[in-house]
């Protein structure tokens, strides 16, 4: 299936980065494993006690990642697409940043930003989000003094990365496709 390095293809390097994040998280020192076992939850997230909309609400979705994630019953399908994928990353990294957004506390911002910042941006962070060196570099010089806007620049990035990518993805899979029925 993956034969050399030079002729790996995107999808082989993709599982190869999954299985070493993976492998990081149980090669952990003890002392700072919170649990020896990662949990896994063979059932999907149930989609947010919303009201389920219409096919022809969810026909719109196709052609605008905002009005999708702006539907909790949208999002939780979305999501449940993307962990059956094991692509959740930069959906989680997108929800931390709305989150932070919503945090007043300075205290409990430069917390929140150390945080998003270990698990989605450092480089090998366990959920590493794709973005350029430039974004990355200016996310790292915004946290110096963490404000509401210190993640903006990586999280439109991401956005971008989503709706280029992973929408279209997800419009093609069943996740969608039988909702819309």
């Amino acid at each position: 299936m993956c034969k050399g390095l030079a002729a790996l293809p995107h999808s082989c390097l993709e599982r190869a980065k999954e299985i070493k994040i993976k492998l990081g998280i149980l090669l952990q020192k003890p002392d700072l494993a919170t649990d020896p076992v990662i949990p896994y939850n063979d059932k999907p997230e149930k989609p947010a006690k919303a009201q389920k909309p219409s096919p022809e609400e969810a026909l719109q979705w196709r052609d605008s990642l905002d009005k999708l994630l702006q539907n909790q019953y949208g999002l939780a399908r979305f999501k449940n697409f993307l962990k059956s994928e094991f692509s959740e990353e930069n959906l989680e990294f997108w929800i931390a940043c709305e989150e932070y957004k919503k945090i007043r506390s300075p205290t409990k911002m430069v917390e929140k930003a150390k945080k998003i910042y270990e698990e989605f941006i450092q480089t090998e962070a366990p959920k590493e989000v794709n973005i350029d060196h430039f974004t990355k570099d200016l996310t790292m010089k915004n946290l110096v003094e963490p404000s509401l806007n210190s993640f903006d620049v990586a999280q439109k990035r991401v956005h971008a990365l989503m709706e280029k990518d992973s929408l279209p993805r997800f419009v093609r899979s069943e996740f969608y496709q039988e909702f819309i029925k």
